[in-house]
């Protein structure tokens, strides 16, 4: 299996430099038919790695230990779930899997753009060949997936224990779907200005690709939270660590993205900005990937030092010159005479909405590569910590949030401003709801999260205002009841309300993260069972100690699981909790029966979640006690046989069972953290909405030639003659924002330049409807 996976990432190899060679020769030579066999080489390479991946994953399977990846992830023991998933723990099995996914995403991204951007489009296959060549060259040359140990490994080192933890398993692919995802835009950007292309044609055809990679990395963010919630044992989801930092940057330029190339399509402006974002953005997600296997920077989340780090950074500058050369060289060209007309418009809040994600972004990477500037300046390393971190984004998320309320409820080009102040009611009325639910609450005495909730309700409510008034026009122009009429209207407007509702799931993420981060109760206290500690209303009672060998509750595969019984109550409710923590053995212990607790060890927190609160506890046992007795054993027994452990380790849980030391815990209660995964929830919901296709299928409906006079948010009208029907046809302002606009501020939606009719016909029921399923 080795000889055959390495033959096959070679000829991977191979047809990635024929792919860069046909596309240049069809570049410099015009011919369809070099295009066309890049096309197809590309495809080959997609199915080339998929079987490589396909076989390192049968070598998982296997315990195939002659394999060196294999030897230090898994084991034969490792449950198969995780022998699955390990392989992106590895240098070589990430490698491996972004190169993979590379393919993939250019093989579909070059069978949509068939006909499409034809000039083009031989620059972009033999950029995206050439990132594949390179990623190739390092898993040939450096890290490869098929290296052999002679001889074979006995046993295998096992998956690292924290990486035991189902969020962690999805969480590195979805980051990489994401991080991969933005290699088409920026293709195809870079395609467009080489060959001197100035327009929007490339956001059509890749807005989708930006779109799912933004998805995808909001994903694997949303299940790093988790993970690091649930396994890391200190009870926060969020720690500015460098590598949760690198993978934030990118969605922070990726979502300025989504944002601005709407304002190209719409009024042909800030082309240089988006070039400039698209490549940063690029960028940016080669040193997200980078710094997790780099080692450069300490990270709890990094996956071990890198035999490529020299090689990456290569990537990084040569892409980063390649970018700014080519921006510069076309910003003349790319510079459009169109102007804002309005500091109130869309455009304009765009563009401000714009500069305070950059902005974020900014402060994130300063804050993150602090400590190599510190240590080139003054020889030692310096950290800036969560609080510098909280301290110098909060004013820019606030007002980010407060731009974004604007930018839903403006206009395009101009907008009057008693127009912009009546979209702007509801989210002004839910906004002093939020103060006068949270002041006898304690809110007022936060005022950062006081203020972070205040403008989230604004967008809230904005949000929920162009729903409803879009919706109540629905049933007044078809009669329609209001439910029905809501779910057609977002139905056919998908992109618009996907908006939305990301929008609305961000602003509850946010509400989460200010009230749960300025309200926690946390208490750290060790008792014996039937002591008891007081936190957040809530009486934690310990019940007794709990004690498992080769019996893991969690399946995770831990050899030896000490936890606590707990009962807590607070007023009527009463519920049972059992945090634990899970004992691995260590490669390198002082003997064999002790190197069960002296190795790594993970915690398995108790969580009571509602929507009003979470109780988290999480335990650490004393086995200073059960070592003392394990290594008088191993002198007794010296090599003990596997039924020997067995009953040791047994008999050690009877030990710690019967006469329990003290044990740590660490008490939480933290108000709204669930609204953080339900609000990542709603907003992952409204990307895949905005990103449903649309309709293909066409319907024709009855005429009826007249329109109806309906009211614009600017006081404008549109009137027209009785319909045959009666059935009146309402125009641009059927949940549009005025102007005929059919977009809105949020990352996927809105229908761009397509205008007031096509706003008519999705929502108004047209006399004539082209509907496409």
């Amino acid at each position: 299996m080795a000889a055959l996976g390495a033959g096959i990432l070679l000829a991977a190899l191979a047809v990635a430099v024929t792919g860069v060679a046909l596309a240049v020769a069809a570049r410099r030579s015009g011919r369809h038919e070099y295009v066309a066999a890049a096309r197809r080489a590309v495809y080959a390479l997609a199915a080339l790695l998929a079987t490589a991946f396909v076989l390192a994953e049968i070598a998982y399977l296997r315990s195939d230990l002659s394999l060196a990846m294999v030897a230090e992830s898994s084991s034969t023991d490792t449950p198969t779930f995780y022998k699955l998933t390990a392989i992106w723990s590895t240098q070589e099995g990430s490698l491996l899997f972004w190169v993979l996914l590379l393919a993939l995403y250019s093989a579909v991204a070059l069978r949509l753009a068939r006909g499409r951007l034809r000039d083009a489009t031989p620059v972009a296959i033999a950029l995206l060949s050439s990132l594949a060549t390179f990623f190739l060259a390092l898993l040939v040359f450096w890290e490869s997936p098929f290296a052999e140990l002679r001889p074979a490994a006995a046993e295998g080192n096992g998956l690292n224990p924290l990486l035991r933890h189902p969020a962690m398993m999805f969480h590195p692919p979805m980051l990489y779907l994401g991080y991969v995802g933005f290699a088409i835009p920026f293709a195809f950007c870079v395609g467009s200005l080489w060959v001197g292309r100035t327009g929007a044609e490339w956001i059509a055809l890749t807005r989708r690709f930006a779109l799912a990679a933004w998805t995808f990395l909001s994903a694997g963010i949303l299940l790093g939270a988790l993970w690091s919630y649930g396994e890391l044992g200190w009870g926060g989801y969020w720690a500015w660590d460098p590598v949760e930092n690198a993978s934030l940057m990118p969605w922070l330029t990726g979502t300025a993205l989504i944002h601005s190339v709407m304002v190209q399509e719409r009024r042909r402006m800030l082309a240089v900005w988006n070039a400039a974002l698209v490549c940063a953005t690029f960028v940016l997600a080669i040193t997200g990937t980078f710094l997790v296997r780099s080692g450069v920077l300490s990270s709890i989340h990094a996956f071990g030092d890198s035999t490529v780090g020299p090689q990456f950074l290569a990537l990084i500058a040569g892409t980063t010159a390649l970018s700014a050369w080519l921006v510069a060289r076309r910003a003349p060209a790319l510079r459009a005479a169109g102007r804002i007309e309005s500091w109130l418009s869309r455009e304009a809040l765009f563009l401000v909405n714009n500069l305070l994600l950059v902005g974020l972004a900014l402060v994130v990477l300063w804050g993150t590569f602090f400590p190599l500037v510190s240590e080139a300046v003054s020889g030692r390393r310096a950290t800036l910590g969560p609080p510098w971190f909280a301290a110098a984004t909060r004013p820019l998320a606030v007002a980010l949030v407060l731009v974004t309320a604007l930018g839903t409820a403006a206009a395009w080009r101009r907008v009057r401003p008693r127009a912009l102040l009546l979209a702007l009611a509801p989210g002004l009325v839910a906004a002093m709801a939020a103060v006068a639910a949270g002041a006898p609450l304690g809110l007022l005495d936060r005022p950062a999260a006081a203020t972070m909730v205040v403008a989230c309700a604004l967008l809230g409510g904005v949000v929920a205002g162009e729903l409803v008034r879009g919706a109540r026009a629905r049933r007044r122009a078809l009669g329609e009841p209001l439910p029905l009429a809501a779910l057609r209207l977002v139905s056919r407007n998908r992109r618009r309300y996907g908006g939305f509702l990301v929008h609305a799931g961000i602003a509850l993420l946010l509400v989460g993260i200010a009230v749960s981060s300025s309200f926690p109760e946390r208490r750290d206290v060790r008792l014996r069972p039937g002591e008891a500690v007081t936190v957040g209303g809530y009486t934690v009672r310990y019940l007794e100690p709990t004690a498992y060998v080769l019996e893991d509750p969690s399946g995770t595969g831990a050899p030896v699981v000490l936890g606590a019984r707990l009962e807590a109550q607070r007023g009527s409710e009463r519920v049972r909790l059992e945090p634990a923590r899970n004992f691995y053995p260590s490669r390198a212990g002082n003997g064999i029966i002790a190197s069960y607790f002296e190795g790594e060890a993970t915690s398995e927190v108790a969580l009571r979640s509602s929507l009003v609160r979470d109780l988290w506890v999480a335990v650490r046992p004393d086995v200073s006690g059960l070592v003392a007795v394990a290594r008088g054993l191993d002198r007794r027994l010296h090599t003990p046989t596997p039924m020997q452990q067995l009953r040791a380790l047994a008999a050690l849980a009877e030990i710690y069972r019967r006469d329990p030391p003290p044990a740590a815990f660490r008490v939480l209660v933290s108000p709204l953290v669930a609204w953080i995964w339900v609000g990542a929830g709603i907003a992952l919901c409204g990307a895949l909405l905005a990103l449903w296709p649309r309709s293909r299928r066409w319907v024709r409906r009855p005429l009826a030639d007249a329109r109806a006079s309906e009211p614009s948010r600017n006081g404008s009208a549109r009137s027209g003659r009785p319909a045959a029907d009666a059935r009146p046809l309402v125009g641009a302002r059927l949940g549009g924002n005025g102007n005929g606009d059919g977009g809105t501020g949020g990352p996927g939606c809105g229908d761009g330049g397509l205008g007031s009719s096509r706003e008519a016909q999705v929502a108004g029921e047209p006399p004539t409807v082209v509907e496409r399923r």
